[in-house]
């Protein structure tokens, strides 16, 4: 069984068992979490789709922990303008692990 979830703007595919970084997300570690925004579930052939989500669709998961991702660097440069800037960043996430989903 899979289920397709909504989570900080992007769509993440989840099945029981998978650990997966969010992005960041208020809630302590250990401490369990619900996704409402269930867009659709699978199992097997019977598929269930939501319009937009489905109703009484969850997924429960746990929160492992908290972290920041590899530094990604940008670099602005102009040719001939004596122009070179540089930046780094570095985003937040959190770790979760999967434990049920719950069709509608």
């Amino acid at each position: 069984m899979y289920a397709v979830i909504l989570s900080g703007g992007k769509q993440y595919r989840v099945i029981e068992g998978q650990t997966l970084k969010l992005e960041k997300l208020i809630a302590d570690v250990g401490s369990d979490i619900q996704f409402d925004h269930v867009l659709m579930v699978g199992n097997g052939e019977n598929i269930q789709v939501g319009k937009p989500y489905l109703k009484g669709g969850k997924v429960a998961a746990s929160v492992v922990s908290h972290g920041r991702h590899d530094k990604i660097r940008i670099v602005k440069f102009r040719r001939r303008k004596h122009h070179r800037k540089q930046m780094g960043h570095r985003q937040y996430y959190t770790e979760v692990k999967i434990t049920q989903i719950l069709a509608g």
